[in-house]
């Protein structure tokens, strides 16, 4: 089992974590990876710094870096385990992967959080109440890879309210911790996967046939919950594939100046699933597009013409930011179920 903490400063999450240890939990704090990334370049170890290289991180490696990070840990080690500093919600669903996470939001209100600030006295905590109200705004961004205080304790499922005294909300935990190893045990018996799943797990088999090594990525078209087209990455029917070849790499410039490259030779899953649709007559008007990452530029014009209503990727595309564009503006939905980003060599 592992409970997540999120909250606002002050709010006791290092009381729930360090009671929680207490009791044989292992404590992962985000924060503390990232005082350690600071140590490693020599830098002082500042709250400013700490966002700062958490927004590098997050920008650089995918939004949710700190919360696999974390999970990897996990991974390697047994029985319970408490994280906290969790400030962004790609952190959350990555362990939320894990199938046996719970995020707590932990609770005070502000003027109590602002008593127990003045009474521990640190160096860098906010010094009246408009700024600890300030600095709360500022690091509760709305998107992008800044922290997102309130969206992240928004996901959370259950609340600790810290409104009294230490033992109070440490009798709270022990409620709490009973509750949830309820949830655990019926966890552990079989969970039938969501219908995203379902067709995600379809995606992901269906790309192991892709002919490209720069993703083999596969697409599966779904309406009224039934298959309708499949397609992967490919070359052209009759051309030979980049596993034969070798790749077809075209650089294009950006108007940031910035160099890409992209291998032109195959069709993209996305675009095969269409062909195939126009090829034998099937109408994917109001359909849903499971891709393995965003699509491209050209494969986003091509979902919106074919009147697909909704697309959903496992993971980010470094390229799609017009994607995202222009799916916004004609409407058709786009769910990204992780914030990694796909990187291969020579990107």
């Amino acid at each position: 089992m592992i409970i997540g903490l999120a909250g606002m400063y002050a709010s006791g999450k290092d009381s729930v974590a360090e009671h929680l240890v207490e009791n044989g939990s292992t404590h992962f704090s985000l924060s503390d990876m990232l005082r350690e990334e600071l140590r490693r370049r020599g830098i002082d170890i500042t709250r400013e710094n700490l966002i700062d290289v958490g927004n590098e991180l997050r920008s650089k490696h995918g939004h949710g870096v700190l919360g696999k990070r974390a999970l990897e840990k996990i991974k390697e080690g047994t029985g319970d385990f408490v994280v906290s500093s969790i400030r962004h919600p790609a952190e959350a669903k990555e362990l939320m992967q894990h199938g046996h996470f719970f995020l707590v939001d932990v609770r005070a209100p502000i003027k109590t959080r602002f008593k127990w600030i003045k009474k521990r006295d640190r160096e860098n905590d906010p010094k009246t109440l408009s700024e600890l109200k300030a600095k709360e705004k500022l690091e509760s961004q709305k998107e992008g890879p800044g922290q997102q205080l309130t969206n992240t304790m928004k996901l959370a499922k259950f609340v600790l309210s810290n409104d009294s005294t230490l033992k109070k909300l440490q009798d709270k935990t022990d409620r709490l911790v009973v509750d949830l190893r309820k949830k655990t045990e019926k966890l552990s018996e079989y969970v039938r996967p969501s219908w995203d799943e379902y067709f995600m797990n379809l995606v992901s088999e269906i790309g192991k046939r892709g002919t490209c090594d720069r993703g083999r990525a596969g697409c599966v078209i779904v309406k009224d919950k039934r298959i309708m087209t499949t397609g992967y990455v490919g070359s052209p029917i009759g051309i030979k594939h980049c596993d034969e070849l070798g790749h077809e790499l075209k650089q294009t410039i950006h108007e940031d100046g910035s160099v890409s490259k992209h291998c032109v030779r195959t069709t993209h899953a996305e675009q095969n699933a269409i062909c195939q649709a126009a090829r034998y007559g099937i109408p994917i008007g109001g359909s849903t597009v499971y891709c393995k990452m965003e699509p491209c530029y050209t494969c986003a014009k091509m979902i919106i013409n074919a009147g697909v209503t909704r697309v959903v990727c496992a993971m980010r595309y470094h390229g799609s930011k017009e994607s995202r564009r222009i799916l916004k503006e004609s409407g058709v939905e786009l769910t990204v179920l992780s914030e990694e980003m796909l990187t291969y060599k020579n990107m």
